[in-house]
């Protein structure tokens, strides 16, 4: 089995451990589920690249990147930053994440928060509205076309809206037209492997009348500035902002320099 194998069978005990912990009923009932959303495909939008920083401790790829990490102080310092949006891991085993996590971000910031996770039941997405996700990432290599579209409607229902991510060109075929950004994804999921050159071929065959974001492997001001004169509208960047002694500031260096192109 591959990384990705062994993610989406531990999911799949992990959500029926979830639904007996806690039954739908009781998260359709929690305070966040009725709260008003923010759009994260606005916030990105609104600005000459948008990036979305990432909250993780670890990774099948990198291991341990910021164990102790503190989700309230670096919620704070994205804000600070200027970032577009957060995206908040929730997978324990492979990333570190859970999800009081994200309950906690939602507290702490007025960004929009992006909930990552290997989405394959409905209940995942009910849970991500009830602790306070704006957004929620569907995974096209885990998912049938039947149930991304399915996942999309009721995203869509809950005021919620949708990154669906591919990593080759045939998986645009399970798109159902009607997510809300489109994000590559330059890591292969089942080895583990980074190349942000998958970003720049599969650009041509993106949907042009969607948010487009390119994910993971982005290292530099280099690399962000070969994705925005493409046409990418953001990115998404986890460990390359993790590692840096102060966050903010890396941010900050990267948003100042790249408003100049």
């Amino acid at each position: 089995m591959t990384v990705l194998d062994q993610i989406v069978a531990y999911k799949k005990e992990e959500v029926l451990f979830a639904k007996a912990k806690t039954p739908l009923v009781k998260l359709l009932d929690q305070t966040l589920y009725r709260r008003k959303t923010y759009s994260l495909r606005d916030s990105i939008e609104e600005n000459p690249f948008g990036i979305i920083g990432e909250i993780k401790r670890k990774s099948p790829s990198a291991g341990n990147i910021f164990p102790d990490l503190n989700v309230a102080e670096l919620g704070h310092a994205y804000q600070k930053s200027g970032v577009s949006g957060i995206s908040c891991l929730t997978d324990l085993p492979s990333f570190g994440g859970k999800t009081d996590d994200l309950y906690e971000l939602r507290f702490e910031v007025s960004l929009p928060i992006l909930r990552k996770e290997f989405i394959i039941d409905s209940y995942q997405i009910h849970e991500a509205k009830a602790i306070g996700a704006d957004a929620i990432l569907l995974i096209a290599d885990i998912l049938s076309p039947l149930q991304i579209s399915e996942f999309v409607d009721l995203a869509h229902t809950l005021h919620m809206e949708v990154l669906f991510e591919i990593h080759q060109e045939d998986e645009l075929k399970k798109c159902s037209g009607e997510e809300d950004l489109i994000g590559v994804n330059n890591r292969n999921l089942h080895k583990q492997v980074t190349d942000l050159s998958t970003s720049v071929s599969l650009f041509a065959s993106l949907p042009k009348d969607k948010t487009l974001i390119s994910e993971s492997g982005i290292k530099s001001l280099e690399d962000l500035t070969l994705l925005q004169n493409i046409g990418y509208h953001g990115a998404l960047i986890g460990e390359s902002i993790l590692k840096q002694a102060k966050p903010d500031e890396f941010i900050k260096h990267l948003q100042s320099l790249k408003n100049e192109n």
